[in-house]
């Protein structure tokens, strides 16, 4: 009698821990329609629905909860469903180089414990969802290579776990933040080939611990900063086909880890100070001067 009773609360108790570690029907029905929205039985891996969660491909299980969705590279035709703010434990989406169409569901924003949102190299449109701004556990937002508009708002500044922004190759417009300036663990921040205008903001130097500032191929304006030589860890200056004129910090010169150098195609009206030009550590060095600029500071480098 007393075996039995052990027997049957220790199926009890497993019972419970099974019951406990079980998937939601509600995060199940929000991979559903992901499949459904996005041509599912199209994918390059696609997911049998009979089987259990944990063994559909790219999707990663953790005591019952969905904390990584990994579709990248995967023929994903369609647009995001408004449900997918239901996976509230996911930590990572990568939705990166598919041909997924339409807006970034507002509804992205309930999930408060994602690190890395990564849906680039798509044909996402619209704007950034202002609910993005309060996600702040993100470490990476990488939406390159999309159809995006609008700009960057100030609130970028309450993100301040951010490590990489990557929004190159949109249609994203307006000024820099200063508010950037308070990312103070941000290593990648990549905005080139978009529209964005205006100045870089002296703010942007207390990114200490900033490893690629790339802003080339825009409409930017005004003068490089020179506390820009505050950047020791920076390894890519890609400053190239904008406006920005005046001085060309000699501090750059004291940037020991850079490696890609792009002045090209602006209006500096100054030389380029040999220092600069004598870098050792500089792989990829590109500067052509203004034309009013005297013909024996004229020195090209292409």
């Amino acid at each position: 009698m007393k075996t039995k009773n052990i027997l049957s609360l220790l199926f009890i108790a497993f019972a419970s821990i099974s019951y406990a570690f079980t998937i939601s029907d509600s995060e199940k029905n929000v991979l559903i329609d992901l499949y459904e929205s996005t041509n599912g039985d199209q994918w390059n891996q696609s997911w049998d629905l009979n089987q259990p969660i944990e063994e559909w491909y790219g999707v990663t299980v953790e005591d019952g909860k969905i904390i990584e969705l990994d579709l990248s590279l995967n023929n994903l035709n369609g647009s995001l469903p408004n449900s997918i703010g239901r996976l509230s434990d996911l930590q990572k989406l990568n939705l990166h180089m598919n041909s997924i169409e339409g807006e970034i569901p507002s509804s992205i924003g309930k999930i408060t414990s994602l690190k890395v949102l990564n849906i680039s190299f798509n044909k996402i449109n619209g704007e950034i969802p202002e609910s993005i701004y309060k996600m702040t556990s993100l470490e990476k937002i990488v939406l390159f290579m999309n159809r995006i508009e609008g700009g960057i708002a100030e609130e970028i500044g309450q993100l301040t776990n951010l490590e990489e922004l990557s929004l190159y190759s949109n249609n994203l417009s307006g000024t820099i933040p200063s508010s950037l300036g308070k990312l103070k663990k941000l290593k990648v921040f990549h905005i080139s080939s978009n529209q964005f205008q205006g100045e870089l903001p002296t703010e942007i130097t207390n990114l200490t611990e900033l490893e690629i500032l790339s802003v080339y191929d825009n409409k930017m304006t005004g003068n490089v900063p020179m506390e820009i030589a505050k950047l020791t860890k920076l390894e890519e200056l890609s400053l190239a086909n904008n406006s920005f004129k005046g001085i060309i910090p000699v501090g750059i010169s004291k940037l020991e880890n850079l490696t890609t150098l792009m002045l090209n195609n602006n209006q500096f009206d100054t030389k380029i100070d040999v220092e600069i030009i004598n870098m050792p550590s500089l792989i990829d060095f590109k500067f052509t001067p203004t034309p009013n600029a005297s013909k024996e500071n004229a020195i090209v480098f292409d």
